[in-house]
């Protein structure tokens, strides 16, 4: 069932990708807000509860509706795995806008693509070469597509019905709204949104990271992902963005042009400068790694059909 609906909503979210962010993340998102107006007084259990209020009442509602479609027909229960998938992978706007940004750089529209990849990333990027903009584009790409793919999709196998997928999109959201926050009005208000994210996402991020040195150059993306993603500003970050550099066989990280100067980073991975070629390979190695969780996934789904 998992390895039918997994295609099924990757179809539909090729055909008809959400807009980012949903409405449904919006609409969690000011959920998240009035949580936070309403139990933030500065303690860190007053984030735990807030982080339970806020994620699981979702999950169990999820699974009702599941297992009461699934009792009335399972092809009621499929659709609705189906859909909820559909509702939280949605990366194909982001390879869309990635892609343009790619398309500036081939034509040579520098100022375009600083443009495009300005607005992606919300950042300012008016002082960036094109080997900045093609790092910094392959980054945030990488990055999203285990957020918004990889690691949903993961959850989505390991929970029964869709509230892996639930779980890991809503503790996503809440880990950037309250766990990434560091202003004292928050105090430690984050903290436990952001450790329960830490933990759900240890697995899918080395997932993640082994698929990418399956689809691309292995020896390189394990090499890269030892010796250097402890170095990067968020370890866990770092295991993708090594690895996905190493798969790549290009360069990662290293120094941005700033506004006041320079931001000085740790470099990630071997070989060449990216360009816009390496932006293409980068779309590549993620669907490579799609297609071999799926591969994977089938072989699994067939052991235990012949077991059975």
């Amino acid at each position: 069932m998992s390895l039918l609906c997994i295609v099924a909503a990757l179809f539909l979210e090729q055909l008809r990708p959400l807009s980012h962010p949903t409405i449904f993340e919006l609409s969690f998102a000011r959920y998240a807000d009035w949580l936070s107006r309403q139990f933030n007084a500065g303690l860190p259990i007053h984030g735990t509860i807030g982080w339970v209020l806020g994620v699981l009442p979702w999950v169990v509602v999820t699974l009702i509706i599941q297992n009461g479609l699934s009792a009335l027909n399972p092809l009621l229960g499929w659709a609705f795995a189906v859909a909820v998938l559909y509702a939280s992978i949605n990366f194909k706007a982001a390879t869309q806008e990635y892609l343009v940004i790619g398309e500036a750089l081939r034509a040579g529209e520098l100022d375009r693509a600083r443009e495009l990849l300005a607005r992606w990333r919300d950042e300012p990027a008016a002082r960036w070469s094109e080997g900045e903009i093609a790092r910094a584009a392959i980054e945030t790409l990488l990055l999203r597509a285990h957020r918004d793919l990889l690691a949903v999709i993961a959850w989505f196998v390991v929970l029964p019905a869709p509230i892996g997928a639930v779980l890991y999109k809503l503790a996503a959201i809440l880990a950037d709204k309250w766990g990434r926050r560091r202003d004292e009005e928050f105090g430690a208000f984050g903290h436990f949104a952001s450790r329960a994210f830490w933990l759900l996402d240890w697995v899918p991020v080395r997932l993640t990271a082994i698929g990418f040195a399956v689809a691309g150059d292995l020896e390189d993306a394990l090499q890269c992902w030892r010796t250097q993603s402890r170095s990067w500003p968020d370890p866990e970050a770092g295991v993708i963005l090594a690895s996905g550099a190493g798969a790549l066989g290009t360069r990662l990280g290293g120094p941005l042009a700033s506004e006041s100067g320079v931001s000085y980073r740790t470099e990630l991975g071997t070989g060449d400068e990216p360009d816009a070629n390496y932006m293409q390979s980068a779309v590549g190695l993620i669907w490579r790694t799609v297609v071999i969780w799926l591969i994977v996934l089938l072989l699994v789904t067939l052991a235990r059909w012949v077991g059975a």
